[in-house]
């Protein structure tokens, strides 16, 4: 049997490229050559410190791109030489550990079934039928469509947090994320756009991303100062908080107007306990949330935004990988020197 390359999660802290056999589409499958899987801070996560969902070993990675070289018997979905973008959480009302849920529930790629950080990968029959897997135009490159995942990410933020033309909104923490959200908020016609962030060099990158936004280095300004002295103590419709920092969800609260949404997107290490004066929420009337993952109508709606040129893929890569420097692809991700770090399991 033909075998290929893949990167295997053995454990915490444990992975190894390894040869292992190609998957061969059974009824209702597809095989995808992967051309593109993006580092996600997710995986630097599950690497440091695991998750329970997942069963080793497993072949994670979950930002792909790739072309279907192979499909099963009764496959519609998609067709041999199809280009697709792979997002990650796979809704259905065939999953019924949650009655009455028609959103993801805990069966996503590189967690329950194996990933895109390998040569080629099975899309099975849920993913095809329910889940993320989205036609790519040819003017769109595999490194920028895997980035749909996380730009997919993006969208169900701002959509849960009801924004949309004519209104403000303030993005905490300029990581990759974090930028994909200053792009999508001029996209839908942010009033005004305000931008935090503590490391100089990742606020001089973010820059491009929205030119016009007021960008605020915490080291020297304080944003929930800032923010309010410059909407004359109103705030803004929306926070949205991508850093993992109790401090960042406390100045979202801080800062939000009254009837406005804050939305701790980013997840924090660990068990944290964030304490705030909860009559600020009261007074305020506002709704705090987070959102995690995406919905395909999200993907899709990414992939549009990355093939039109309302979000510019390309400027968020910003080093590519053969499969077998994984290991060099996970460090640049820690190190923050770039944005994006994208794996290409074909070189």
């Amino acid at each position: 049997m033909a075998t290929m390359k893949a990167v295997f999660m053995d454990g915490v802290e444990s992975i190894a490229v390894r040869k292992t056999d190609i998957p061969s589409p059974g009824p209702g499958e597809a095989l995808l050559k992967v051309h593109s899987c993006s580092v996600c801070g997710s995986d630097i996560k599950i690497f440091r410190y695991g998750n329970k969902r997942l069963r080793f070993p497993v072949i994670v990675g979950h930002e792909i791109a790739g072309e279907v070289v192979a499909i099963g018997d009764g496959v519609e979905a998609v067709g041999v030489g199809d280009r697709v973008a792979v997002g990650a959480d796979v809704p259905g009302l065939w999953n019924t550990n949650v009655r009455g849920k028609d959103s993801f529930i805990d069966y996503a790629t590189g967690h329950e079934f194996d990933g895109g950080f390998a040569e080629y990968m099975l899309l099975n029959q849920r993913m095809l039928e329910f889940g993320p897997v989205t036609h790519v135009p040819d003017t769109l490159g595999y490194d920028a469509a895997a980035l749909a995942e996380p730009l997919a990410c993006a969208v169900k933020g701002l959509e849960f947090g009801n924004f949309g033309p004519g209104k403000s909104i303030c993005v905490i923490g300029l990581g990759p994320i974090g930028c994909m959200i200053l792009e999508l908020a001029r996209a839908y016609g942010a009033s005004r756009i305000f931008a935090s962030q503590r490391s100089k060099g990742r606020l001089e990158t973010a820059r491009r991303f929205a030119p016009d936004a007021r960008f605020i280095c915490t080291q020297e300004e304080d944003p929930v100062a800032v923010v309010m002295q410059e909407t004359f103590g109103r705030g803004v419709d929306m926070v949205i908080t991508t850093s993992g920092s109790v401090a960042a969800h406390k100045q979202a609260i801080e800062m939000v107007g009254h009837l406005g949404y804050v939305n701790l997107f980013g997840g924090l290490r660990g068990e944290p306990e964030l304490t705030v004066d909860s009559n600020i929420i009261h007074y305020k009337e506002c709704f705090v949330m987070g959102t995690h993952g995406s919905d395909p109508s999200h993907h899709k709606e990414a992939v549009r935004l990355l093939s039109t040129g309302a979000v510019h893929g390309d400027w968020y890569v910003s080093k590519t990988f053969p499969l077998d420097r994984i290991h060099d692809a996970y460090a640049y991700h820690e190190s923050h020197t770039g944005l994006k770090a994208i794996v290409r399991p074909q070189e």
